[in-house]
């Protein structure tokens, strides 16, 4: 029996709770968007415009053919830092044999699947290494759960950076929320608890096996501190490309918006971003409260966003080919 099949005995959710959840996460997300039209709305009235006069306004005003010139490389250079990222990892704890040009067409057809679910993503890439590398199911699981980890402590390390450096602007957009206090608390804590993690799955604390020994952090158990380290540093490029791109689109679209605004604040929007509430709502709703003075931002966001997944997953469609290939041709390279 595979490692997946031992974990179907796990019990399954009960269906009101999935329910209970839904309604949630989609009342939580129906709250953002009304914070953001109020928000919006306000600021609009105080120039005599309704909110779609104000949002045509500001989107007419953008340079769109820079815009799109910008956004395009940048996108094929996510694609390349992230694949780079991925296969370095699954060499470590899955396939040392595995070449990056194997991972690039599964990697890209995973952001066609990301459309729908983000972990449906991943287990793309999880069902290549079981069919092509004999890699079991929690084994690969678990190097994704461990570049997910990173992904957190690469925001919130350049976060812990531009909060470092730029901290007086961070006090400035602390009027309605207290980021100047729980942004420090946050790192803190991080800092914290990384080494602690790193120790207690090299059994310095004991071995407690029911979870050191469990399959889905079995990448954890095998990982040396460099290791954490170099997984940060693949994937900074991204996280520094992103805090430049969005700084510059922001010029295009007239919010006259610092790098060390971005530097600061844009990793800790993506974390809301991996909030599980449609519509990136708690990013949303983000963009508009570090950044009062232009509301319309938050709008500018989900234009960024959907670019981004949608291009990405056009990528995904370049290599489809040759991702069915490798997953289900047995004589594929």
């Amino acid at each position: 029996m595979s490692e997946i099949e031992h974990g179907s005995d796990q019990p399954a959710p009960k269906p009101g709770k999935g329910w209970l959840f839904k309604v949630a996460t989609w009342a939580v997300t129906l709250f953002c968007f009304y914070l953001v039209y109020t928000r919006t709305e306000a600021t609009a009235a105080r120039e005599s415009l309704t909110v779609v006069e104000y949002l045509l306004r500001f989107f007419s005003e953008a340079d769109w053919t820079v815009w799109l010139m910008v956004m395009i490389p940048y996108s094929l250079f996510f694609f390349s830092v992230d694949s780079h990222a991925t296969w370095r990892a699954i060499r470590w704890f899955n396939a040392p044999q595995l070449r990056l040009v194997q991972v690039l067409p599964i990697r890209a057809s995973a952001y066609i699947l990301s459309l729908v679910n983000e972990q449906v993503g991943k287990g793309a890439m999880s069902l290549y290494l079981a069919k092509r590398h004999d890699v079991p199911g929690w084994q690969a699981l678990s190097t994704m759960v461990m570049l997910g980890l990173m992904e957190i402590y690469q925001l919130l390390f350049f976060s812990g950076i531009g909060v470092l450096i730029y901290y007086e602007l961070v006090q400035e957009a602390s009027t309605q929320i207290r980021l100047d206090f729980i942004l420090p608390a946050v790192f803190a804590g991080a800092v914290c608890y990384l080494p602690l993690h790193i120790l207690f799955f090299r059994g310095v604390f004991g071995e407690f096996p029911k979870i050191r020994d469990a399959q889905i952090f079995r990448a954890f158990r095998e990982a040396r501190p460099i290791q954490y380290l170099l997984l940060l540093l693949f994937k900074a490029p991204n996280l520094i490309g992103a805090v430049l791109v969005y700084t510059f689109a922001l010029q295009l679209f007239n919010v006259d918006v610092g790098f060390g605004q971005m530097l600061a604040f844009l990793p800790v929007i993506f974390l809301a971003a991996a909030l599980p509430l449609p519509f990136h709502a708690g990013a949303l709703l983000l963009w508009t409260v570090l950044f009062p003075e232009f509301p319309e931002v938050g709008v500018f966001s989900l234009i960024m966003h959907t670019f981004f997944v949608l291009f990405n997953a056009a990528i995904g469609v370049v290599f489809l080919p040759k991702a069915n290939a490798e997953l289900f041709d047995k004589e594929a390279v």
